[in-house]
């Protein structure tokens, strides 16, 4: 009889295991089961692991040395304190130039730093005195200053004031063109912001009794630019400082937020002044 293919619904033949052929499937459905574990999390684990990035510190344009020192005391859980006292150390020791003498003030560079483990407080103010003089003591910078008639160090001051007095970089400039033709004209600079660092404090709200305390912060009663910086400046505030705009301005006064005007006749200014007061008025007594 010819061999004929049984019908694809016919029942099949059953194969029948040993038991060795049962071992061998059941350990095999085993490794396939483990593998199918065992894939899986090693795909979950780094081969190599990034470094966690060390916590950093920013410091802001503007401030001044000693808010700067607190924040190097909070950053590194040191005694309030510490970093003040590691300031103090002789002047070669933080790298400041010579102009400078032992003061920090004006050096200690607004930028973000790394914190690694081990960071010291001289440390890191010794990293911002670098990175200062990497930014503000290059020939070009000291080129820029003599056309202005002035050294490096009184560069720094003039763009310490104008960053404390403006918020933005087209106003710094105008506070740098103030502050030029007021030298220039052997005028006070009668800047409030010289006062709040005499003062410690910082206000828009100036006294006739703060145009009369004693010391050479005062820039009512004295004329030429105070003896240090008063504050940390940025690039933007040395451009504006080094490179100001064209302009007969004398006066100016931010009547409100973003609104800062600026003029060379006395009488507009005083205007402003008038406004600028009587929106101060208001805001008291709402």
């Amino acid at each position: 009889m010819p061999y004929r293919p049984s019908s694809p619904y016919a029942p099949r033949r059953r194969t029948r295991l040993t038991r060795r052929g049962r071992r061998a499937v059941l350990a095999g459905a085993l490794l396939a089961l483990a593998a199918a574990i065992a894939v899986p999390l090693l795909l979950l684990l780094p081969r190599d692991r990034p470094a966690i990035p060390p916590p950093t510190l920013l410091v802001p344009e503007g401030r001044r040395a000693a808010q700067v020192y607190e924040a190097v005391d909070r950053a590194l859980a040191l005694p309030d304190g510490a970093a003040r006292e590691a300031a103090a150390t002789p002047a070669a020791a933080l790298g400041l130039p010579a102009a400078a003498g032992g003061n920090p003030e004006g050096y200690l560079f607004p930028a973000t730093y790394p914190l690694p483990e081990g960071t010291t407080a001289e440390g890191l103010l010794r990293y911002m005195v670098a990175t200062a003089a990497r930014h503000f003591g290059t020939p070009a910078i000291a080129e820029a200053a003599r056309a202005q008639g002035l050294d490096p160090y009184q560069a720094l001051i003039v763009a310490s004031i104008a960053q404390a007095e403006a918020d933005t970089p087209d106003d710094m400039a105008r506070v740098a063109r103030v502050v030029h033709n007021r030298l220039a004209r052997d005028m006070p600079l009668q800047m409030d912001s010289t006062l709040n660092y005499a003062l410690g404090r910082s206000t828009v709200d100036t006294t006739l009794d703060d145009t009369r305390i004693a010391g050479p912060y005062n820039t009512y009663a004295r004329t030429g630019l105070p003896p240090t910086p008063i504050g940390n400046p940025g690039d933007q505030a040395m451009t504006a400082a080094l490179h100001p705009p064209a302009g007969d301005w004398l006066y100016f006064v931010t009547v409100a937020p973003g609104d800062t005007r600026f003029t060379a006749d006395y009488a507009t200014h005083q205007a402003n002044v008038a406004e600028f007061n009587e929106r101060r008025r208001q805001e008291r007594t709402q």
